[in-house]
C-alpha cells in the first residue's frame, strides 16, 4: 500500500497551528511534545516541526532540552503576578484611552457584554463569566485605538492562558470581579479617563492580590476559549 502524501505545511503554519494548540490548552503545561506525533497532527515534516519548535523555544513558550526534546513551559504563579503587574500598566492606559476616544456604538457593545456578564453571574456560570470578561477586556482594548498597548497586552494575556489558577473561583471573588468591571465600564461611559485609569488598576490589583494570597488559587481548568480573546484569571 502507498504511503499517503503528507501535505507541503511549512514552518510558519505550524508555529501558528501549534502556538494555537498551546494557548486553547489542547497541548497543556509541561507535556512533552513529540515531533512524530505532531508531524502527523499538523501533516507536516518532522523537520518542519522541529523548526516550529524552535521558534516556539525562542517565544518562551515551549522549553528544549537537548537529548530530552521539547515541553510545554509551565507558567509559574509567581510570573503569573508579574504579568499582571506588567497587564495592570498596560490595560489601564488602555481603560484611560477608551474613555477619550470610544465611540458611542462602542460603549454601548461593553455595556452590553457588562450586562450579559451580570446574566453569568445570576446563574453561577463561572465559565460564562470568564468568557464575557474576555470579551470585555477586548471591548476596551478595541475602543483605545493603542496599537502598541494592544500589542503588548494580547501577549501578556496569552500567557495567562497557560496559567491554570482562576481566582473567580476562589470564594468571595466572583461579586468582587462584578463591582471592578462594572466602575471600569462607568467611568468609559462618563467619559473620565482618570477614574477609567484607576478602576483598571484597581481591577487587576485586585487579581493580582488574590492570586498571590491563594496558594494553588483554584487549579482548575476552564474549557478552552478563542486566543483571539484570552482570559484573565478576573
Amino acid at each position: 500500500m502507498t504511503s499517503p502524501i503528507r501535505r507541503a505545511v511549512g514552518a510558519d503554519t505550524a508555529y501558528d497551528r501549534l502556538r494555537k494548540l498551546i494557548y486553547t490548552g489542547e497541548l497543556q503545561p509541561n507535556e512533552r511534545l513529540v515531533e512524530t506525533e505532531l508531524a502527523d497532527r499538523l501533516g507536516a515534516t518532522r523537520a518542519v516541526v522541529r523548526t516550529a519548535l524552535v521558534k516556539l523555544g525562542h517565544d518562551g513558550i515551549v522549553v528544549l532540552t537537548p537529548n530530552r526534546g521539547a515541553r510545554v513551559r509551565m507558567v509559574s504563579q509567581e510570573e503569573a503576578v508579574e504579568i499582571l503587574q506588567a497587564r495592570a500598566v498596560l490595560e489601564a492606559l488602555a481603560a484611560r484611552q477608551a474613555a477619550v476616544r470610544a465611540t458611542g456604538r462602542e460603549i454601548a457593545g461593553i455595556r452590553r457584554t457588562l450586562a450579559r456578564m451580570n446574566e453569568k453571574f445570576a446563574q453561577d456560570d463561572l465559565v460564562g463569566y470568564s468568557e464575557g470578561n474576555a470579551a470585555l477586556h477586548a471591548g476596551i482594548i478595541a475602543a483605545a485605538r493603542h496599537e502598541t498597548a494592544a500589542r503588548l497586552i494580547i501577549g501578556l494575556r496569552a500567557q495567562m492562558i497557560r496559567f491554570q489558577y482562576r481566582t473567580i473561583l476562589v470564594p468571595g471573588r466572583p461579586p468582587a470581579s462584578l463591582a471592578e468591571h462594572t466602575a471600569i465600564v462607568d467611568a468609559i461611559s462618563d467619559r473620565d479617563p482618570d477614574a477609567a485609569e484607576l478602576a483598571m488598576r484597581r481591577h487587576l490589583g485586585q487579581v493580582e492580590q488574590t492570586l498571590s494570597r491563594t496558594p494553588g488559587a483554584a487549579a482548575q481548568r476552564f474549557p478552552a476559549i478563542d486566543i483571539s480573546q484570552p482570559a484573565d484569571p478576573v
